[in-house]
């Protein structure tokens, strides 16, 4: 979560909501993100997603069976459902999101058992952390 982390203040350096995220397959770093929203004046730029995009590349896949996501910020509802269709195993993250996230805030997503595939998810890890990094940035975006 440490690389996650520099990965979000990366993002903040850059103006861009501090969100940093990875993808592990076997110990191994494959996938790596941060937020690009503004950068890219995309809506789609999201940090899991360009973890992801870039792990499947690395891996030559579509799916991600045996991976492991790592998000700084729990993941909204566009996150998960490319977390769900990537069949990433399981989902660690750090701070909650009570307006958009999907995880566990305002939805369950990733465990629904209507769904056909589900990912373990393990929230909290450095999540004060990763709640300041949030704090600091608006608060700054604020003028306050």
């Amino acid at each position: 979560m440490a690389r996650c982390l520099e990965l979000a203040r990366e993002a903040a350096a850059a103006d861009e909501v501090p969100v940093g995220a990875l993808v592990v397959i076997d110990g191994e770093v494959v996938g790596r993100g941060r937020n690009r929203v503004e950068q890219r004046r995309s809506p789609l730029a999201h940090a899991e997603i360009e973890a992801l995009q870039q792990a499947l590349a690395v891996v030559g896949e579509k799916r991600l069976p045996t991976a492991e996501l790592y998000c700084t910020l729990e993941p909204c509802f566009l996150c998960a459902g490319a977390i769900l269709h990537a069949r990433v195993r399981r989902v660690v993250f750090g701070a909650r999101d009570p307006k958009f996230g999907a995880v566990r805030s305002l939805a369950t997503i990733l465990e629904d058992e209507r769904l056909n595939h589900r990912a373990e998810v393990v929230e909290g890890v450095a999540a004060a952390a990763s709640a300041e990094l949030l704090r600091t940035f608006f608060r700054a975006r604020r003028g306050s």
